[in-house]
Parts: C-alpha cells; sequence; structure tokens
C-alpha cells in the first residue's frame, strides 16, 4: 500500500477511536471500606463530613434503598465485580476466597471493549486458579505512599497518566474506613479540614454513649471525610480537564461500620449502603432521589450496558439505567443477601421487599457480635463492661444475644434500627409467610444451601484474638454454600 493512503488510513483510523471514545461514557466506582449508609451527610448525618459525596448527590441521583449482597469485604466486592450474589461466585462467598475462574469481571469486558482500566486501592478480589479470565485491569496500584496508606494516593495520577484515546473505567477503592484506624496520626488539617470532635458523633443505640466509642467513633468519621476528599479530588480534575459531563460515577462502601450490630449484620447497619450517582450528560431530573430498590449486583449491567457492551449469561443483576433516567422507575421489586463466614460461623439470608426486611438465621446457636476487628475495638470493650455490670438496653443486649431468632420481620420504614421483631406477630404473619416463600424460592433457584461442613470459628468471641496455632491457615475451612448444587454454574437471578 503506497506510503500516503497508508497514512490517510492511519489518520482516519485514529480519528474514529477519538469519536468513539468521545461517544463512549468514562466510568469510575467509589467504593470505600467499612462504611454505613447513614454516616454520610447526605443521608442524614450532620455530625459526618462529606462535602464532595453530598454536592454529586445533588446534582445526581441517590438512592434511599440501595443494597449490598454481603455485609463482608471480599465476598461484597466479588459480588459487585461478577453482578452474581456470593453463593454463586463459589468459594468467594467466604472472606478472603477467590472467585471461580470461569467467571468474568465486567472490567475486563469493558477493557476489551476499547476501555482502559484501573484499579487503584484496595483490591481483595482474586480468582481461583484453573484457566483465570484474561486481565480485568491494565493497571492495578494499592494507591499508598508515605504519609497516606489510605489506598487514594494515586487516584488523581491514575486519572492524569491515562491514554487519553481511550474512554476508561477506574475502580477506585479506599482503605478508608477499615481498622485499624490511620487517618488520625496521617491527618493534614490543611486539606481535611479539622478533626471530628468525639461530643459532635451519633451514637447508635446499640453502642455505649461513653468517652471511649465517641472516640473511636470520631476517628471513624474522620476516615470518612478523608475519603471523600479524594474523591473531591477526582471531580476536580475530571471538571479542569473537561470529561466529567460523560464519566459516569457511583460511590458506595463494600459493607456497614466496623462496628458491633454494623459490619457482617444482615439489618441495615450492616447491609445497607448508601448509592449516589452522578453523570450529566446521561441523567435525567438530576437531584432527584429515588426511593426504587436497587442491589449491589445491579451495578455490573448497569455499566456495561452504558457502555453498549453485552452483558455476559453469568450476570444476575440488571441495570439501572432506568432510575438514571427516571427516579421513579422500578428495576427490581426484591433484594437478596447474605452472611456467610466472616471470622465466625455464620450462615444467614434476608429478603427486602415492599418496606419489610425478612431474615432466616441458619446458625441461630451464636451470637452476632461482629467480626473480630470490631470485637477488638473500644466500643465492645465498653459494651462488655456494661453486660457484665448488667447496664445494658434491649439494643445492646442484642450484640450478645444467645440463641438468637431463627426468623427477623421489621417494617423498615417504621422501624429504620430494626429493634421491633415482628416474626411471632399474628398482624404480620401472611407477611411473613409470603417473604419466607420467596426466600425459599430464591434459595432454590440459585442454588443456595446450608453445608453440613461449614466453616468454624477461627477467631474468639469474646477478645477477637485468633484460635489458630502459628502455620495452621486453614483448618477451619468447610464447604461454601452452594456447593452441593454447583451453585458457581448456576445463572438464574430467582425473583426480582
Amino acid at each position: 500500500m503506497p506510503l500516503r493512503r497508508l497514512s490517510l488510513l492511519f489518520f482516519f483510523t485514529a480519528c474514529l477511536l477519538h469519536a468513539r471514545a468521545a461517544d463512549r461514557p468514562n466510568m469510575i466506582l467509589f467504593i470505600a471500606d467499612d462504611v454505613s449508609w447513614n454516616d454520610i451527610g447526605c443521608y442524614g448525618n450532620a455530625a459526618a463530613r462529606t462535602p464532595t459525596i453530598d454536592r454529586l448527590a445533588a446534582t445526581g441521583r441517590r438512592f434511599d434503598e440501595a443494597y449490598l449482597t454481603a455485609s463482608s469485604c471480599s465476598p461484597s466486592r466479588s459480588s459487585i465485580i461478577t453482578g452474581r450474589y456470593p453463593h454463586n461466585n463459589g468459594r468467594a462467598s467466604e472472606l478472603h476466597q477467590p472467585i471461580s475462574a470461569h467467571l468474568p469481571w465486567f472490567p475486563r469486558l469493558l477493557r476489551e471493549a476499547g476501555y482502559y482500566t484501573a484499579l487503584v486501592g484496595k483490591n481483595h478480589m482474586t480468582a481461583s486458579g484453573e484457566s483465570p479470565q484474561p486481565p480485568a485491569f491494565d493497571l492495578i496500584d494499592p494507591g499508598k505512599i508515605k504519609g497516606n496508606s489510605g489506598g487514594h494516593a494515586q487516584w488523581v495520577q491514575t486519572v492524569q497518566q491515562r491514554p487519553k484515546d481511550k474512554p476508561f473505567f477506574f475502580w477506585f477503592a479506599a482503605n478508608d474506613a477499615h481498622r485499624d484506624w490511620d487517618a488520625d496520626k496521617e491527618w493534614r488539617p490543611e486539606e481535611y479540614g479539622p478533626k471530628h470532635r468525639p461530643e459532635d458523633v451519633v451514637v447508635p443505640p446499640y453502642l455505649i454513649d461513653d468517652a471511649a466509642t465517641r472516640e473511636d467513633l470520631a476517628s471513624y468519621y474522620n476516615e470518612v471525610t478523608r475519603f471523600d476528599h479524594y474523591i473531591g479530588q477526582v471531580v476536580a480534575e475530571l471538571e479542569k480537564e473537561g470529561t466529567l459531563d460523560n464519566t459516569l460515577i457511583f460511590i458506595l462502601a463494600d459493607n456497614g461500620r466496623p462496628f458491633p450490630r454494623a459490619k457482617t449484620r444482615l439489618h441495615d447497619s450492616g447491609m445497607k449502603t448508601y448509592l449516589v450517582a452522578h453523570w450529566p450528560a446521561g441523567l435525567e431530573k438530576p437531584g432527584a432521589a429515588t426511593e426504587s430498590l436497587a442491589s449491589a449486583i445491579d451495578l455490573a449491567p448497569t455499566y456495561l450496558e452504558a457502555a453498549g457492551v453485552q452483558a455476559p449469561a453469568s450476570f444476575q443483576g440488571v441495570s439501572l439505567l432506568p432510575i438514571l433516567k427516571d427516579p421513579s422507575a422500578i428495576v427490581r421489586q426484591h433484594v437478596f443477601s447474605e452472611h456467610n463466614w466472616h471470622d465466625y460461623e455464620a450462615h444467614g439470608r434476608a429478603i427486602r421487599s415492599e418496606g419489610f426486611l425478612y431474615l432466616r438465621n441458619n446458625r441461630p446457636q451464636f451470637a452476632s457480635q461482629g467480626p473480630a476487628d470490631s470485637v477488638r475495638s473500644p466500643s465492645f470493650t465498653s459494651l462488655k463492661s456494661a453486660r457484665d455490670a448488667n447496664r445494658l438496653n434491649d439494643a445492646q443486649a442484642d450484640v450478645f444475644q444467645a440463641p438468637r431468632p431463627t426468623e427477623e420481620l421489621y417494617r423498615t420504614a417504621a422501624d429504620p434500627k430494626q429493634l421491633h421483631n415482628l416474626a411471632a406477630d399474628p398482624d404480620y404473619a401472611a407477611v411473613k409467610a409470603r417473604l419466607a416463600s420467596l426466600l425459599d424460592a430464591w434459595t432454590e433457584q440459585t442454588g443456595d444451601d446450608v453445608p453440613e461442613n461449614i466453616s468454624a470459628d477461627s477467631f474468639d468471641r469474646e477478645t477477637g484474638e485468633s484460635l489458630l496455632k502459628k502455620g495452621d491457615r486453614d483448618s477451619f475451612r468447610g464447604t461454601p454454600p452452594g456447593s452441593a448444587h454447583d451453585a458457581p454454574h448456576l445463572n438464574t437471578p430467582g425473583p426480582r
């Protein structure tokens, strides 16, 4: 081919690629570590400083009924990235375990469609070794530098140094607010403002309102504010270069705050998440909140549909794009969540539908005190001291209750903290039966089960100290849920 014709071909190909990059939206997922939905300013917590998230919600879409599939770090993240329920991801239903290798991750599908993809910050997602998928990310960076171990130090740099001829997808994952707190010792008031004062925090009714708990919560709030600050830096960079309007942003957390009666709980304090969407070029009625149900598994099909990429059959979620167009749109009637091993033996399931939350506990003999890092916290120590002095209220005593109810039922609007169990109330017998039937259908259709050889405790429930001997890493591991029905190869979503 003559040199001039070859040059023209390269020129037109480059123009076409540039046009496609300009047409397709850029995408970012900001995910915090262990932050409850009501510890964000725009969700009603006046003590929490989250000005960037609040501003994006005011000009975007705030989801008021968004829920995770697991209140546990790696199972939740694995569920988001595959668009599948935890037990349908194989061993990844349990903390620190890999996703079944045959399951596609949505960033990989974006990458193969021409997107530049990067994961910066906390990863915590792996795949099992047999026949692994092609890489999902062009760049993986822990995002830490001296003086900032929060995982977000390289976010802006990643935006600046990306290839400019491709649309991008960034998975920006903070270590904030996972224990142990590091924002306090790395605090920069000229950037983050003053630290939160213990006297200003909101103490939930299931914690002890004392100095130790308030200081614990203030340190946690500092982590939330630092997360918000770095989102603001990325947004400012996008505004500077003129790409913010065509960037689809979602902001959420992987699970609830790392305090008793939150993280790992199936209640809203553990499983409900703030979810804020921002996309000026693709979102209609900006600033209008939505009460439509949304699940974390819905993010994967949403990103792919926005990019014009076909969703694989393995996805069990449904796209949220209709809600971005119309806040009154309904894409699902039910949301399901699960709790499997996270430091302690557990097996619980939940359904949210029509303003009710129904829980089923398949390990009622155990207390639900929270994960080991929470058990080692000052807040848990205060609870234990009050328990030993017989000074707990009913909400606080729930942290130590054993055995627990096998069934729980709550009207979430009337009882947002889920303190009044209606499961035995005859006035709600029909509601309980209907939700129990839906949960049964979901269990059968998605291949869920309760293994006989379930994973056991690996930490002490009173002290949070490891029960394992040196070099003994996996002796407590049992069979993950769904194995008997080959759940990783089932794609049926169950009732939606």
